[in-house]
């Protein structure tokens, strides 16, 4: 009997061994250098200057620039949270709203594939992407401008710092609304119709049937929804380098793009402002994570 149950667990070595090297170590090692003084490449000494200078740093936040409704930039963690306030809300909505349209129309699994090639495009080629959409003379938005006769419009929009975290944003979106499509799409095969055809013998009309029926059954897939948009944000690097490399003058900056520079940009590198940047990264990723599964726990 004590060999049945060893043997499983046996099994789960190379998995624990695997998270402790790739996963655990890092993140204490990020923590534990994060209050280590960095002299080019070299550790001298314990401090806690590293987590003020960045605290402090106008390139992570700007809030006077932000209150005084300024352009940006606004910082890099100001940047994510206006990333997140725009995109989550607006791509899950899309989502929900295009996977209920499609349910159950002719060549909808076709459309649910056009839609889901943001997510099937690499996030580099998506970033190139966003580039020529809002380039002056071939992006598709400023010939649309000028179509509907809004010629005073067209700019290269992810030139200005008031327009280039909206439009990496706009960009984004597109990536990402066909995974929410996507799921949303698994998430309405999963309601019987026989309650929809219940509610429509009572008389309730297709508003109240998506309003009062649908969304509140789609709850859970809305929290996954909501969550893996979230993350996907608070850890978006690659648009945004191969976009605008944080430009222009850190208009586009986000935590993990700025982490990035200080670490590997930078001559002579800060070691210690990456690594404070990176363990507010992963707090604030593990904070959201952790909310979520709460909520979703007290849902079931």
């Amino acid at each position: 009997m004590r060999r049945r149950r060893l043997i499983p667990s046996l099994f789960l070595i190379p998995a624990v061994l695997f998270l402790i090297i790739f996963v655990i170590y890092p993140f204490l090692y990020t923590i534990c250098g994060s209050f280590i003084k960095w002299e080019a490449y070299e550790a001298k000494g314990v401090t806690v200057e590293n987590w003020v200078e960045i605290l402090s740093d106008r390139r992570i936040i700007s809030v006077d620039r932000f209150l005084d409704l300024k352009a940006p930039p606004y910082g890099a963690l100001l940047h994510n949270f206006i990333w997140i306030a725009i995109m989550v809300p607006t791509s899950v909505f899309l989502g929900l709203i295009l996977a209920y349209l499609l349910r159950e129309v002719r060549g909808g699994s076709i459309a649910k594939s056009l839609i889901f090639l943001g997510m099937v495009v690499p996030m580099v080629v998506g970033g190139i992407l966003i580039r020529f959409v809002f380039d002056k003379e071939a992006g598709v938005v400023n010939a649309a401008l000028n179509l509907l006769g809004l010629g005073e419009y067209v700019k290269t929009w992810t030139a200005y710092p008031d327009t280039a975290l909206y439009a990496l944003i706009a960009g984004s979106i597109w990536l990402w609304t066909g995974f929410n499509t996507v799921i949303y799409s698994a998430g309405l095969e999963t309601i019987p119709r026989e309650i929809i055809e219940a509610a429509r013998v009572d008389g309730a009309t297709g508003f109240t049937i998506f309003w009062r029926i649908i969304v509140p059954l789609l709850k859970p897939v809305t929290l996954v929804a909501v969550m893996m948009t979230t993350l996907w944000v608070l850890k978006i690097f690659d648009v945004v380098y191969v976009a605008t490399m944080g430009g222009p003058g850190g208009a586009t900056n986000v935590l993990a793009l700025d982490m990035y520079i200080r670490a590997f940009y930078w001559v002579p590198p800060d070691y210690g402002g990456a690594m404070v940047v990176a363990t507010l990264l992963t707090l604030l990723t593990l904070g959201v994570a952790a909310y979520i599964m709460r909520v979703t726990v007290r849902i079931k």
